[in-house]
């Protein structure tokens, strides 16, 4: 086998900058969540306090239905706000850490194909039979590993379109509840 260790240590070096920029994308992923929940956090507090005190000088029954009224619209508003705020921070993690593994998916295939190349040059005499078996399976895995992808992407692309559609139902629910 002529696969040197420096290729050895160029695809693990490779393995381990991807790792790392996943990882890196992911903290700031969760990063963006954090900082999301803590405002949603502080203006809730804030709201919660001035419907307190609002709640504190109504006098009679309508003025109550009135304020709770008041108060529903803006609260479905800002969760369908909330929802999208979050589900755009979780839709491009997804999308930036579906393109790196997909980056590091060809040149982990472009790897084990030039190993398997080199290591079936140099099969001995009368091999050519297992060597068109490891090619042809090599080929079916690979196309395997397309249908997968873009049969992941369809149905990714499915749930995406219905959070949206699920997130714009709520909104409308909340402007007709005025």
């Amino acid at each position: 086998m002529n696969f040197s260790n420096d290729q050895l240590i160029a695809n693990q070096k490779s393995s381990l900058d991807a790792f790392t920029s996943l990882a890196e994308k992911a903290f700031a992923s969760f990063e963006q969540v954090v900082e999301l929940n803590m405002a949603a956090s502080k203006a809730l507090l804030g709201e919660s306090f001035d419907n307190l005190q609002a709640l504190m000088e109504v006098k009679d029954a309508q003025a109550l239905i009135a304020l709770q009224t008041s108060m529903v619209q803006p609260m479905n508003e800002k969760a369908a706000s909330y929802s999208r705020h979050l589900y755009d921070i979780v839709s491009s993690a997804s999308a930036d850490l579906t393109q790196t593994m997909e980056a590091n998916s060809a040149e982990s295939k472009k790897a084990v194909t030039q190993l398997l190349e080199t290591s079936l040059k140099n099969a001995p005499a009368g091999s050519e039979t297992a060597v068109a078996v490891i090619k042809s399976a090599m080929t079916a895995g690979t196309s395997a590993v397309e249908t997968a992808q873009k049969s992941a992407k369809q149905a990714l692309k499915a749930v995406d379109t219905s959070i949206n559609s699920n997130i714009d139902a709520v909104a409308a629910a909340g402007q007709k509840a005025e």
